[in-house]
C-alpha cells in the first residue's frame, strides 16, 4: 500500500491554466466516462455514511482524517480493506470496483489494481497525509480561462468582465485562501453576511448584485467539480430567504413624462451654458425615440442610421420607424410609433448622420440624472431608481394601457408574453375588465310569481 501510494505521488503534476482545448476536452470526456462507468455499477445511496456498489458487495466509505475513499469488501470468507486514493465517489467507486474484480479473479491477491498515469497537465490522485489543498484562488482563475474562451463571441464582454470583477473585488478577497472543499453552506452564510455589512452610499448591496456574486460562486464551484476538486456543490440558497416580491419596473407614468418631456424641451430653449444645447439637443431626441420604440439601452447605443428606416404603414397609413436591432437577443425587428419619426429626422439632419454612423455614440447620462433630481422624480414611490432603462418599461407600459395586443408588445419589443405579463400587466389597471368581473346571476322567480313588467 505505501508503494503503491508513494507511486501515485510520484506522478501528481501541478495544474496548468494554458492547456490547449483539446487537453481539456479529453479531461471532461475522461470524467464523464467514470461517471457513466459508476453508475453502470450500481453506485447506491448513502445509508450510516456508508455506499455500496455490486449489491452491497463493496462498502465505500471515509476515515476520519483522510481525504480518500475507503473500499471494504469479503471474498471467499476473507476481509479485504483498501485506500482508493480517490477524494471523489464516483472515481472511487470506479476503482473499488476493478479491485474486486481483481480479487475474486485471483487467488489470494491483495494488492490493488495498477493504475494509468493521470491525465496531462492535472493532477494525479492525492497522498491521504500530505494531500495538496486546492485553493478557491486556483479555481477561480482555471474558470476565467475556460469561461473566456468557451464563451468567446457568445457572451457580451461586459457580462464577461462582470464576472471578472466580482472575484477580484468580493470573491477572492473572501474566499481566495480556503480550500474548496472548506466552502460550505456556513461559510457561504458569513459571506452573505460580510457583504450585507459593507455599505455602499448608505445602502448594503441590492438582492440583484448578491445574487450575482453566487452565480458567479456556482460557476466556479462547478469547475473545481469538473477538476475532481470537489464532489457536489454546498447549499448556496440564502437561509431564512423568501421569494422575493414581483413588483413593476421603475417607469413613468402619463403625468410624470409629461413634466420630464416638458423639463428636456426647457433644457434645450434655455440651455444653461450654449455649449451644452447640443447635449441636451441629443438626450431629448433620444428619450423621445426610446420613449416610442422601447429599445433596449445598449441595442440603441448599437443603432447605425443604416439600421433605420421611416417608412409608411400599410395598415394606418402612419411614418413611422422600421429598425433593425442587434441586442443580446441577435437580431430582430421593432417598429416605432408616429411620435418617433421627427426625433429621427432631426438626430439625422443636426449630426449629418451617414449610413454607419451611430445614432447615438454615448448616452447623456449626468444630464439625464440631473433633470430627473431636479424634478425629484429619480425614485418612484416605491424607491426604486429612474434609469435609461425606465423609458423602455414605459413603452411597454403605455401600449398596454392602450390595449395594444400583448403578444405583438413582446414581439416588437423582443421578449417572451411571460415577461410582459409578470412585470407590467399584472400591475396595470386598465388589462382588468370591470364588466367581465362584476357579473351578477339572475336570480331564479319563485314559481307562480308574476314576472315583472
Amino acid at each position: 500500500m505505501r508503494s503503491t501510494a508513494k507511486a501515485r505521488k510520484t506522478l501528481e503534476t501541478t495544474t496548468s491554466y494554458d492547456r490547449p482545448k483539446a487537453t481539456l476536452s479529453t479531461e471532461l470526456a475522461h470524467s464523464a466516462g467514470a461517471l457513466a462507468q459508476s453508475r453502470s455499477i450500481g453506485l447506491s445511496p448513502p445509508r450510516d455514511g456508508r455506499h455500496a456498489i455490486l449489491d452491497g458487495k463493496i462498502q465505500l466509505y471515509l476515515r476520519s482524517g483522510s481525504p480518500n475513499w475507503q473500499c471494504a469488501c469479503s471474498v471467499r470468507g476473507r476481509q479485504h480493506r483498501a485506500n482508493t486514493g480517490e477524494d471523489g465517489l464516483t472515481r472511487a467507486a470506479v476503482f473499488a470496483h476493478d479491485w474486486y474484480l481483481a480479487l475474486a479473479n485471483d487467488d489470494g491477491a491483495s494488492s490493488p489494481i495498477p493504475r494509468a498515469a493521470p491525465l496531462p497537465g492535472r493532477r494525479g490522485p492525492r497522498a491521504a497525509a500530505n494531500a495538496p489543498r486546492q485553493t478557491f484562488r486556483e479555481a477561480a482563475s482555471r474558470f476565467m480561462v475556460e469561461f473566456e474562451a468557451l464563451t468567446h463571441g457568445q457572451r457580451n464582454p461586459i457580462y464577461v468582465a462582470g464576472h471578472r470583477a466580482r472575484l477580484i473585488n468580493y470573491l477572492i478577497p473572501f474566499f481566495g485562501a480556503m480550500s474548496v472543499r472548506e466552502i460550505d453552506a456556513g461559510v457561504i452564510a458569513e459571506y452573505r453576511v460580510m457583504r450585507m455589512g459593507q455599505r455602499h452610499r448608505g445602502a448594503p448591496p441590492a438582492r440583484s448584485t448578491l445574487h450575482q456574486e453566487i452565480v458567479c460562486l456556482r460557476q466556479v464551484l462547478k469547475t473545481a467539480i469538473r477538476l475532481r476538486w470537489i464532489d457536489h456543490l454546498p447549499d448556496l440558497s440564502a437561509p431564512y430567504g423568501r421569494s422575493g416580491k414581483i413588483s413593476h419596473r421603475a417607469w413613468f407614468s402619463p403625468e410624470e413624462w409629461a413634466l420630464f418631456e416638458a423639463a428636456l424641451h426647457d433644457r434645450v430653449a434655455y440651455p444653461r451654458k450654449e455649449r451644452w444645447r447640443e447635449a441636451g439637443e441629443n438626450l431629448r431626441d433620444y428619450a423621445l425615440i426610446m420613449i416610442n420604440t422601447g429599445l433596449r439601452p445598449d441595442e440603441a447605443l448599437r443603432l447605425e442610421y443604416r439600421d433605420v428606416a421611416v417608412i409608411v404603414d400599410e395598415a394606418t397609413g402612419e411614418r413611422l420607424l422600421e429598425i433593425a436591432v442587434r441586442g443580446k437577443r441577435g437580431v430582430g425587428w421593432c417598429k416605432s410609433m408616429p411620435e418617433a419619426v421627427e426625433p429621427f429626422l432631426s438626430l439625422k439632419a443636426r449630426n449629418d448622420g451617414q449610413p454607419l454612423d451611430r445614432l447615438f455614440p454615448s448616452f447623456q447620462r449626468e444630464l439625464f440624472n440631473a433633470i430627473l433630481d431636479e424634478l425629484r422624480m429619480k425614485t418612484d414611490r416605491e424607491g426604486r431608481r429612474r434609469t435609461a432603462y425606465s423609458l423602455r418599461h414605459t413603452y411597454i407600459s403605455t401600449r398596454l394601457m392602450a390595449g395594444a395586443d400583448i403578444y405583438q408588445v413582446a414581439k416588437n419589443c423582443r421578449t417572451s408574453v411571460e415577461m410582459v405579463e409578470t412585470y407590467y400587466a399584472a400591475h396595470i389597471k386598465n388589462v382588468i375588465d370591470a364588466s367581465a368581473i362584476n357579473v351578477r346571476k339572475a336570480r331564479p322567480s319563485p314559481v307562480g310569481a308574476t314576472p315583472a313588467p
